[in-house]
């Protein structure tokens, strides 16, 4: 199969999409698959350039077997609205008229939460005469609204009558999470054409393994219980209210926060720790891919975080299923939803609501203090791991692509979930 993907985010970024596109295209390819990516020069979340790379007009590389293609956008940090609405579009834009040049594929996918890059697959799939399918990464302008970027208004309500365009013009959607196709379904879309992909890890990156003694000296972090974040410190994650346990728990001394990452709010929680004078939260830098499972070992317990909305109640993220790959006891602070059944059904970590300070401190104190509770929850964790592979994902979402491939389409789609 000639598998044609639209994302605007991929390695050497570290983010969710980047990271999911990626490792699954690598299964397709081995598979004898044949893919090709369109995606942007990387900037992301900084808005900057990564050492090495330039914005040109069309940058072609081979990354293990899948051909990726860069093309030129307006670049902008992952804050902000305005900005950010210019560099989707300007991706739209360039991978639709790169999209026009490529050999024709048998399918084309789009991969959200930019959901633009939807628009440009769509468009791109019905000029090419081939089957358009949507990665439903993320609900879409509904999280723009849960963090606080915009309210209700015209616009959003514009963009959520292009949203369910985009769903119903799809010959099949793939979302990530059930509750992701109970949303759709509740709008309208038929429920034959949503398959369900559960994120997942690759597990021949992560395994549990000693601590880096070297990075561990490098940041102070030697002798202490380290609670450690890594991802994006956006305006999704709410991790204010990590500072706000942090306060709680200067009273024990070996507890560390780790925050690994990138994102439009970490200067702001690195200016508000050293104000309040924490000394129990640390801060890493990004790191790149090939250094998270380093990063993951310095961890006693993984802190997965989600600010206070009902719209997050749906997202599974998937620093989760790393975590598990590691065998870390997880620490889930998320509204009750999908993640949490998750955690508690696979008894891989302890559940706190969102938002709930003396909640998350509460249970930190638990973890430190609790060396058997530790040990049962890493052995679940890991275990649990097995069950949310990467690979298997790849498996199940090629399953949709063929079907649709094969003009089973939408009724063919809906029969693949894991």
């Amino acid at each position: 199969m000639r598998i044609l993907f639209l994302t605007e985010n991929y390695p050497p970024e570290t983010n969710a999409a980047a990271t999911r596109v990626s490792e699954r295209a690598a299964y397709w390819v081995r598979g004898g698959h044949q893919v090709t990516v369109l995606t942007s020069a990387p900037n992301f979340p900084g808005g900057k350039l990564f050492p090495g790379w330039s914005n040109s007009w069309r940058q072609v590389s081979d990354m293990g077997g899948v051909r990726v293609v860069r093309v030129k956008t307006y670049i902008a940090a992952n804050e902000g609205f305005a900005r950010r609405i210019l560099d989707f579009v300007s991706f739209m834009v360039s991978a639709f008229v790169a999209g026009l040049f490529e050999p024709r594929p048998d399918v084309v996918v789009s991969t959200s939460p930019q959901f633009f890059a939807a628009v440009g697959g769509w468009a791109l799939a019905a000029v090419r005469r081939v089957p358009f399918v949507f990665e439903l990464g993320d609900l879409w302008p509904r999280s723009i609204t849960a963090v606080g970027v915009m309210k209700d208004s015209i616009v959003i309500r514009w963009l959520e009558k292009l949203e369910l365009f985009l769903y119903r013009r799809a010959a099949a959607v793939v979302a990530l999470t059930r509750a992701f196709k109970a949303d759709l379904t509740g709008r309208g879309i038929p429920p034959e054409k949503i398959a369900v992909v559960i994120n997942g890890v690759d597990l021949p990156r992560y395994a549990p393994r000693p601590r880096d003694a070297a990075l561990e000296a490098e940041w102070g972090l030697e002798g202490c219980f380290v609670i450690g974040y890594v991802g994006t410190h956006g305006m999704a994650h709410g991790l204010i209210n990590v500072l706000d346990a942090a306060q709680r728990l200067t009273d024990a001394p070996r507890i560390r926060f780790l925050l690994v990452g990138a994102g439009a709010e970490r200067q702001m929680l690195m200016d508000e720790a050293v104000r309040r004078g924490l000394a129990n939260v640390v801060f890493g830098p990004p790191q790149p891919k090939e250094r998270m499972p380093a990063v993951w070992s310095l961890c006693d317990a993984a802190l997965i975080h989600l600010k206070n909305s009902p719209a997050f109640a749906e997202v599974i993220p998937s620093k989760m299923f790393e975590a598990m790959g590691m065998g870390l006891p997880l620490l889930l602070v998320a509204p009750r939803g999908e993640a949490s059944h998750i955690v508690e059904a696979d008894r891989a970590g302890l559940f706190v609501p969102a938002a709930d300070p003396d909640g998350l401190a509460t249970a930190a104190r638990r973890l430190e203090s609790d060396g058997e509770l530790r040990r049962r929850l890493a052995t679940d964790s890991l275990a649990a791991a097995a069950r949310h592979t990467r690979e298997r994902q790849a498996e199940l979402f090629l399953q949709a692509l063929s079907l649709v491939v094969a003009g089973k389409g939408p009724a063919g789609a809906g029969s693949v979930e894991g």
